[in-house]
């Protein structure tokens, strides 16, 4: 595809990302925890994880659930972490860690949940939003990274779904200009 015919799917894709940032200047204001500073962060890295997962309705659907069970690990790490500290010392969040992750990789071996780098970077993302969100709570702060990983894996749908038929447009009026120059 030449660059002039090219250059409409950056602009599709720009356009995306300009409007998933105007959504979060508009709805993190009403986001948990109230005084932040906006999440727009989160939709781009799930935007980007429906691409690793294969630019699928069931890829982004996968995305999700490691996204909740990536939450869920991180709950019960910084749980089981907080109650095993004072017996434990400086060992018990890694111990916490250890006993977690060995169930989040038997996840693995099941279809929905199968997709383990999507679990880390929820639960990365939990894990940051927990530690540098002021006023985030184990609630709130799965509710709004939730909220926007589904906008991200939404706005990977769109834009697989606008580039397959802008692209399909381009190869249809290629395939007319190549069968018209035959013609003649």
């Amino acid at each position: 595809m030449p660059l002039r015919k090219f250059i409409v799917i950056p602009l599709i894709i720009a356009a995306l990302a300009f409007i998933i940032q105007c959504v979060d200047q508009v709805l993190h204001v009403y986001a948990f925890p109230f005084e932040n500073a906006g999440f727009g962060w989160i939709a781009f890295i799930s935007w980007a994880m429906y691409f690793m997962a294969g630019c699928t309705v069931n890829g982004g659907i996968k995305v999700f659930l490691n996204y909740v069970s990536g939450i869920i690990a991180s709950v019960a790490i910084m749980s089981m972490g907080g109650q095993l500290a004072p017996s434990l010392g400086f060992f018990a969040f890694p111990i916490a860690v250890f006993i977690v992750v060995v169930f989040c990789i038997l996840l693995e071996r099941t279809e929905w949940f199968n997709f383990i780098p999507a679990l880390f970077v929820g639960a990365g993302t939990y894990f940051g939003f927990m530690s540098y969100v002021p006023g985030a709570t184990f609630l709130n702060a799965g509710i709004t990274e939730m909220i926007y990983c589904t906008l991200g894996l939404l706005f990977g749908y769109v834009t697989v779904y606008l580039r397959g038929h802008y692209e399909a447009h381009v190869e249809k009026q290629e395939h007319e200009e190549h069968a018209k120059g035959h013609a003649h």
